[in-house]
């Protein structure tokens, strides 16, 4: 993705004008801070997101997301916590990348709430090198990182580009994550993978019955039903289910939308044909969990077929998502997000 504009330019010439008139790109400052594992990624002088690695924490993230207007559309818990938020599932940072059965070890569920005893079930994700990082009318960041269990042996190297750009009223994210098998490897089904977000609260969907939570530590959380007056998101995929009828159904993009505060805002998930099982499983919850899987299948299917990805040593898979936020006084159409799915379908 060189910029979000030139993404653009082929939507605009039928698309609504919010898409045509915002043709203008900002420019991308991509600032790395290494002593403090991290870097800052600024969009027209606002900062758009961090993509933070320190080894406390168990995977990479990029964390907070903000739309073009500032506002936050990610969770602030369990980094920066907001009074009245959900304190669900904290290994729920920001943006990530895992997946919950690797080899048998778990990486997408591991956190800081982990007792000591059960850290032998889980796996790391430590990013050791940071291979390239470049401004512009396009942003780019590029990493190296380990998946590890917890003697720190390596299972698969991750080699991860993000591209970044924006204009008045849109971010956006191309990932692209090439995955290198160190050992003989299968990702076995499972429900919780791969890219992963955590939505602001008033992203979620608002619940009607009470759902109950329970953490890493066995703690359970009870949210009332009907009592949630700030939550008013809602999904919808590229084969029309909305909701929760989007939960395990298959789809080219997948986006999720609410008003926070004057404006209407939306975040969209997009597949690429190249990525493995194509199109993607979508793992979207209405309490804020925004998944793209792709190796959920036994799991989405009820057990009618699986997937089971295994790779041989010096084998690799690459996985490619866009990840396109808009603010303004309406979402991104059906129309408008097919044509960014087409275009994305192009690059390599």
């Amino acid at each position: 993705m060189r910029a979000l504009a030139k993404i653009l330019t082929s939507a605009a010439i039928i698309a609504a004008p919010v898409i045509a008139v915002a043709q203008i790109s900002r420019q991308v400052k991509v600032i790395a801070a290494p002593a403090e594992s991290k870097v800052d990624i600024f969009i027209g002088g606002k900062l758009f997101t961090q993509f933070l690695y320190p080894d406390t924490l168990e995977k990479p993230v990029l964390f907070p997301l903000n739309a073009a207007n500032g506002t936050t559309v990610t969770r602030g818990f369990p980094l920066a916590p907001k009074p009245g938020e959900p304190a669900d599932h904290p290994h729920h940072i920001g943006l990530w990348f895992t997946y919950e059965n690797l080899n048998g070890l778990d990486f997408w569920n591991n956190s800081y709430a982990i007792p000591a005893d059960k850290k032998h079930l889980y796996g790391w994700i430590r990013t050791d090198k940071i291979l390239k990082t470049k401004s512009g009318q396009t942003g780019e960041l590029s990493y190296h990182a380990n998946w590890t269990n917890q003697q720190n042996q390596t299972i698969l190297e991750e080699t991860t580009q993000f591209e970044f750009s924006g204009d008045e009223h849109h971010r956006a994210i191309d990932r692209i994550t090439t995955l290198k098998a160190d050992t003989q490897v299968v990702f076995t089904d499972a429900k919780d993978g791969m890219l992963g977000l955590r939505l602001a609260h008033q992203l979620q969907m608002p619940a009607t019955e009470d759902q109950k939570f329970t953490d890493n530590k066995g703690n359970v959380t009870v949210v009332k039903g009907g009592t949630d007056h700030i939550a008013n998101g809602n999904y919808l995929t590229s084969e029309g289910k909305t909701g929760n009828d989007a939960w395990s159904t298959r789809g080219i993009w997948c986006k999720v939308y609410a008003k926070m505060g004057a404006d209407s805002v939306s975040i969209a998930i997009i597949d690429h044909p190249k990525n493995p099982n194509y199109p993607t499983f979508w793992h979207a919850r209405g309490y804020g969990l925004f998944a793209a899987n792709p190796l959920g299948e036994k799991i989405f299917t009820n057990g009618k077929s699986e997937k089971n990805l295994s790779l041989k040593k010096g084998e690799s898979v690459t996985f490619r998502y866009r990840i396109v936020i808009s603010n303004g006084d309406r979402t991104m159409s059906v129309d408008e997000l097919n044509k960014l799915a087409n275009t994305f379908a192009t690059r390599d």
